[in-house]
């Protein structure tokens, strides 16, 4: 007699019941797969986060600006770098509801400190070149169906300015799964010169790039003292810091996500257990041959295990691989979670849990058939 035909014959002995339990593994695992994909993407840029880069905003408040001029204090600090700054655009394409992540950067230093965003030398070239250049992520660019070339205008509810706000597309970023590829990146002296004298000589924070991530803690202090007293304190940490703490005022999404899921998938680790227990007390007298024929204890728990692992990891699998193609499809909030994939730490996990709870599930009835006694249980009716 072999081995998976076993297997695989009592496994289908009851179809009805298998196939609800595979459903609703199929269901947990689905979740599970959904899920975690959501709690990827509200932490959004923390597993890429540099700690060899230090975020510096005002110790008042984000919203507060910092001075242009403390940029070249900061590049003369022993240990930086790089040192360049970011200002928050606010715009909006063709009505307000459609925000988008603008930003207005330093091309070159920009494309320096942040290496993962890749783009054509030619479309560098021609973003230093223009000053109303500007440069998309390709999903961005997808979802309004931008190519190079595009005159894209924009509106921005912060930012009044002298002209209307009008940027050439010069370039479409792409870069690895994990990186977000919805942001806009302009030109700084295009917002300085474009916008109100008196909101001139200003920016919203300062990245810097430091020569070792070990020194991260010590650096970031001696530039607070730097600016200590000043009309524009500072407060600086690591950027995987800062993209932390900015995800955390919205919750803690990811112990909400985690609590979910586990939740689910205890639930419905019970159904499975349920049925193996089930299964092997309706087997009882064919377990009893089994024994008789020269099955071990050993083999006789190796039998009843596997049929638990087949039927979570059936079920489980299946799930998983269908959570996997819905995320592959995209973002289904329209942009609001740019950054919309299944980590593949996520799915060696899901696998894990498959392992674990198929054991789990099937190791009390297992130990039970395997204690069997072949005289007590040819009794049984």
């Amino acid at each position: 007699m072999k081995f998976l035909p076993l297997i695989w014959m009592n496994v289908w002995r009851r179809r009805i019941r298998t196939i609800f339990t595979l459903l609703s593994l199929f269901v947990a695992f689905m979740l599970f797969g959904i899920l975690m994909a959501i709690r990827a993407a509200f932490s959004l840029g923390v597993d890429i986060a540099g700690l060899d880069r230090l975020v510096l905003i005002n110790k008042v408040t984000l919203i507060l600006p910092l001075p242009i001029s403390y940029q070249a204090r900061l590049q003369r600090t022993p240990g930086v770098e790089v040192a360049t700054h970011q200002t928050w655009f606010n715009g909006s394409y063709q009505k307000p509801a459609n925000v988008l992540s603008t930003i207005a950067v330093e091309p070159g230093p920009h494309l320096q400190i942040y290496p993962e965003y890749r783009l054509l030398p030619e479309e560098t070239r021609a973003w230093l070149a223009d000053r109303q250049g500007a440069i998309a992520g390709r999903d961005l660019a997808e979802r309004y169906g931008w190519k190079v070339g595009d005159r894209i205008p924009l509106l921005s509810p912060i930012w009044r300015p002298k002209e209307p706000w009008e940027f050439n597309l010069v370039g479409i970023y792409d870069a690895k799964d994990g990186v977000d590829k919805t942001q806009f990146f302009f030109r700084y002296d295009y917002l300085d010169e474009n916008r109100r004298a008196e909101l001139r000589g200003v920016v919203g924070w300062y990245v810097v790039k430091i020569a070792d991530a070990a020194q991260a803690v010590a650096l970031g202090r001696t530039v607070d003292e730097m600016f200590a007293n000043s009309g524009a304190e500072t407060k600086t940490t690591t950027e995987k810091g800062f993209v932390e703490s900015f995800a955390k005022q919205i919750g803690d999404i990811g112990a909400i996500m985690i609590a979910i899921s586990s939740t689910v998938l205890f639930m419905f680790g019970l159904v499975a257990a349920s049925t193996m227990a089930q299964s092997v007390r309706e087997r009882t007298n064919e377990l009893a041959v089994l024994k008789t024929l020269g099955f071990t204890g050993g083999r006789i728990l190796a039998l009843v295990l596997s049929e638990s692992l087949f039927i979570v990891f059936l079920g489980g699998g299946l799930g998983l691989a269908v959570a996997r193609m819905f995320v592959q499809r995209g973002d289904p909030t329209g942009g609001l979670l740019p950054v919309f994939i299944l980590p593949p730490r996520d799915i060696a996990t899901g696998i894990a849990l498959m392992l674990l709870m198929g054991l789990l599930a099937g190791v009390a009835p297992a130990m039970g058939a395997m204690r069997l006694s072949i005289t007590d249980a040819l009794r049984r009716n």
